[in-house]
């Protein structure tokens, strides 16, 4: 467990590859972490900008913050992965951004994937005995991952949130400022 005392700031990592991130799963929790007195920091494997997409057309680019390289779990209180289907499939093949998001869970610091997102968790092997959801498409993958799938609008596991689809992104964000801020007040 994160203690205050442990904790370096109130910076969120947002965890994304290259393009193929579902721009509303990451532009609208952004906004309400934002208005909530967080620090949403965009965190890609590679520098420069990231292209999101509203389905499949191109939508807007966003700079990226900072690489994975140069990201350490202990300078965040928690952990975004938004989705998109190209987004978390790319992110699940690069090495060091499974073994972050693999640390956030491991260190038990607050978690949200939404939607194809649960793939980059699938990939860092943390949803054994986990009660998760995501796109429905995805149930079988968390199933051979040891977790529990369920069809909720968003689900929480101590600290992991999760959620279905950009319907269900107001629960959703409400659920992780919920966890983040039951640990900010620990």
């Amino acid at each position: 467990m994160t203690t205050p005392q442990e904790r370096t700031s109130r910076r969120i990592a947002v965890l994304v590859a290259a393009e193929g991130i579902e721009q509303v799963e990451l532009t609208d929790p952004w906004k309400a972490l934002t208005e909530a007195g967080w620090e949403p920091v965009l965190v890609s494997p590679e520098s420069g900008s990231v292209q999101a997409f509203n389905h499949l057309e191109a939508a807007d680019t966003f700079p990226v913050d900072q690489t994975v390289a140069d990201a350490d779990v202990r300078d965040f209180a928690g952990l975004l992965l938004p989705g998109g289907v190209a987004n978390p499939d790319a992110l699940r093949l690069d090495a060091p951004a499974v073994a972050l998001a693999r640390s956030f869970v491991e260190q038990d610091r607050p978690v949200a994937a939404i939607c194809h997102a649960i793939w980059v968790l699938v990939e860092a092997d943390v949803l054994s005995g986990r009660r998760v959801t995501s796109f429905p498409s995805l149930q079988t993958d968390v199933r051979n991952a040891g977790g529990t799938w369920v069809d909720e609008e968003v689900v929480r596991d101590g600290r992991l949130v999760t959620s279905r689809k950009p319907d269900d992104i107001p629960a959703f964000t409400a659920a992780f400022l919920e966890v983040l801020g039951a640990d900010d007040h620990a």
